[in-house]
């Protein structure tokens, strides 16, 4: 391994556990579309609170994506590596390799990783590695078609929609070409395998083993999520002692990535603690990017109640969907004054009714108040606040200078 990739290795919080606690990473979400379907994969929700692959709460155009680089980077300085995740599968749109040879040219500094389903990655090995690209992960939930062909309902190859084993011969043709083109040029290749139970569990050792005589640097077990509104919704998600006693199995002469956070497409931040609520896009990236204020009550009195997500009436830490507790200020003639906590009810969802469920009665806790400070938010929930007439300040920090600073802001 040359001392740069080395040195870049160092620096991955992915492929580097010793990282992950010091260096920051950035997804950015610029390629929505994809070129298989897994049966567990539904991209259309999205909360800030939700922590999976697949979801986030904007799409930026390459331009947008530097841009917002830029941003993040001046609050972010332990900023080592961007990445393009999805929500799609990156090779799958042009607007891709636009990023990547824009990160190229104006960040030569900072490494750059892609996440792929492997379809593409034959076409695009060269080209990735000849912009910078020295990392790739590769979703490959198996090598045995017959267990592949439970996991993809469909593969599209050509502009033709693949079906069945015809598309699990397709996608495995592929990512097995793709892989050593990318190991032969030099590249580290992470596999990333969703453990999925009665379906692949019993053939992961078999994957791992194989992969791991390709010259696959880490592999990366995840557990299932099931998600509605695709084949696998009422699937049983595994237990973590069930995914560590497969890593355990598996972990001979091939690194285990143990500390996944399963990632969000638009995901910034430390691997422990994710800061993309605090750079939701309001507007054209240039002028928009950043901590958010939207206001969407306009009669916001001296004498305002405010909710903040604070456990600890210290420091906003908490996001809508995830505090316990929300604490209740009263400002009025300039005075900021403590009031009770309030506490919500906890459904256990992050999709589906449950979701559903937690945001609606998180916002009728909440009808007393006139301003509301988060750390973050998603989309979803912004909406039904807006709809009940409530003022959102996203922020983190003091919790008086929120609370000054939304006062201030929604005034202005």
């Amino acid at each position: 391994m040359d001392k740069g990739l080395a040195d870049a290795l160092s620096r991955h919080p992915c492929y580097n556990v010793d990282a992950h606690k010091r260096f920051a990473r950035m997804h950015l979400p610029v390629a929505p579309k994809c070129n298989i379907q897994c049966n567990y994969c539904n991209r259309k929700y999205d909360c800030s609170n939700e922590s999976r692959p697949g979801v986030t709460s904007s799409v930026l155009t390459p331009a947008e994506a530097i841009d917002k680089i830029g941003f993040v980077r001046e609050r972010i300085p332990e900023l080592s590596v961007v990445a393009i995740a999805g929500p799609g599968d990156p090779l799958a749109n042009d607007e891709t390799m636009r990023t990547i040879e824009l990160i190229h040219d104006n960040y030569p500094d900072l490494t750059m990783c892609i996440s792929t389903n492997g379809l593409m990655l034959p076409e695009y090995a060269e080209r990735l590695y000849e912009k910078g690209v020295r990392f790739v992960t590769v979703t490959m939930n198996a090598y045995d078609t017959d267990v592949s062909s439970k996991i993809y309902d469909s593969v599209i190859w050509n502009g033709t929609r693949l079906r069945g084993k015809g598309a699990a011969e397709r996608l495995l043709k592929n990512q097995l070409e793709g892989m050593k083109k990318c190991i032969g040029l030099g590249m580290l290749v992470k596999v990333n395998v969703v453990l999925i139970p009665d379906i692949n569990d019993h053939h992961i050792p078999d994957l791992v083993n194989f992969v791991k005589g390709l010259g696959v640097y880490i592999v990366n077990i995840l557990p299932l999520i099931p998600v509605e509104g695709t084949k696998f919704s009422d699937m049983r998600a595994p237990s973590p002692e069930e995914r560590k006693r497969l890593m355990d199995l598996c972990e001979d002469g091939v690194k285990m990535m143990r500390h996944c956070r399963q990632c969000r497409a638009d995901a910034i931040g430390l691997l422990d603690k994710d800061r993309s609520g605090e750079f939701v896009r309001t507007g054209a990236c240039g002028s928009g990017c950043g901590p958010v204020n939207v206001a969407v009550n306009d009669t916001v009195r001296d004498d305002a109640c405010i909710a903040v997500a604070s456990d600890d009436g210290i420091n906003v830490n908490g996001g809508f969907g995830n505090t316990p507790s929300f604490r209740i200020y009263a400002y009025k003639n300039g005075e900021i004054t403590e009031g009770g906590i309030v506490k919500v009810k906890e459904h256990g969802g992050v999709y589906g009714d449950a979701h559903t469920k937690n945001i609606a009665d998180r916002v009728i806790s909440l009808k007393e108040a006139d301003i509301i400070i988060v750390k973050e938010i998603g989309p979803r929930p912004l909406k039904e606040l807006n709809d009940a007439k409530k003022y959102v300040h996203v922020a983190s920090g003091n919790v008086m200078n929120a609370i000054l600073n939304a006062v201030k802001a929604h005034r202005s």
